[in-house]
């Protein structure tokens, strides 16, 4: 049998990776961990695999000393969940790349493919990323891209929602969290969209044939899964293209707000137009000067 694909997964943040990570774990030919985001190697470059170890075994207890659910399938998934997050506590405390691989395998039985989906690793610098894409025979990357600004204000609801009291209403918040983003005071949101930064370490660790490039605005329709799942060498299967995972609290973004923010990415949008030759019509509402 030939050694199974290993697909990474690589953001954008808030443009459909859960929703990917769903797809694939259910599909018969692929076998995913009940983790979705492993940060094996953005806590490796950092230097924090034993934080991340001691933030993940802390976590498993809080789990652990929950009731066990009634019905058994969520049992099984509690049970699954709580031997993955134990098993990833080795990965972390051992610290290397065979370990890491021996995690994805564990269970893979026939599978052609394994993957590990964690946005934070757009932000690796290339050198990391040409060793990820070294590590086995076969190594592919998906990269998803989301009109920016809608992208944005996901990513600021979500960190709006994180920081917020119980009950509290998240909009005044994440009006303030978007304000500091524009000032370049939350880098990080920034970076996550940064497409021409994020493209141009891709392009120059990930061999092209390897690199798959797909839009949000696109991914809930079957020609584009079908194609994906061509890319990725498992066979196509229907999907849940109605579902949506993780879509946050809706908080209506005003016409002021937009305005701020499709003046400050509007270089997104132009080299997204300029090196993929193409953008979803839904991004040209937010493109400026054009």
């Amino acid at each position: 049998m030939s050694e199974a694909t290993l697909l990474f997964g690589v953001g954008a943040t808030k443009a459909g990776t859960s929703w990917l990570h769903g797809y694939l774990a259910a599909h018969p030919q692929c076998h995913l961990r009940s983790i979705k985001e492993l940060h094996f190697f953005d806590m490796a470059e950092a230097g924090k695999l034993e934080k991340a170890r001691a933030e993940l075994q802390e976590t498993r207890a809080a789990l652990a000393a929950k009731p066990m659910p009634g019905a058994p399938d969520r049992a099984a998934a509690r049970r699954s969940r709580l031997h993955d997050m134990a098993a990833l506590e080795q990965v972390y405390a051992q610290g290397d790349e065979s370990g890491y691989l021996s995690y994805l395998r564990e269970g893979q039985g026939d599978a052609r493919l394994i993957a590990d989906i964690t946005p934070a690793y757009s932000l690796l610098p290339v050198g990391r990323l040409k060793r990820m894409a070294a590590m086995t025979s076969d190594v592919r990357f998906v990269y998803l891209l989301r009109d920016p600004v809608e992208r944005m204000w996901s990513h600021v609801r979500m960190i709006a929602r994180r920081r917020a009291a119980p009950g509290e209403d998240i909009g005044p918040r994440a009006g303030r969290i978007l304000k500091r983003a524009l000032r370049g005071e939350e880098a990080h949101i920034i970076e996550r969209g940064d497409y021409r930064a994020v493209l141009g370490r891709l392009w120059a660790a990930v061999d092209p044939s390897r690199l798959f490039l797909g839009f949000y605005e696109e991914l809930f329709s079957q020609a584009m899964i079908d194609r994906l799942c061509d890319f990725l060498g498992i066979a196509p299967r229907p999907a849940p293209l109605t579902e949506r995972v993780h879509e946050g609290v809706p908080v209506p973004m005003s016409a002021a707000q937009r305005a701020a923010a499709a003046a400050a990415l509007a270089s997104q949008y132009d080299f997204v137009a300029e090196r993929l030759g193409r953008m979803p019509p839904q991004w040209a509402a937010h493109r400026v000067g054009v």
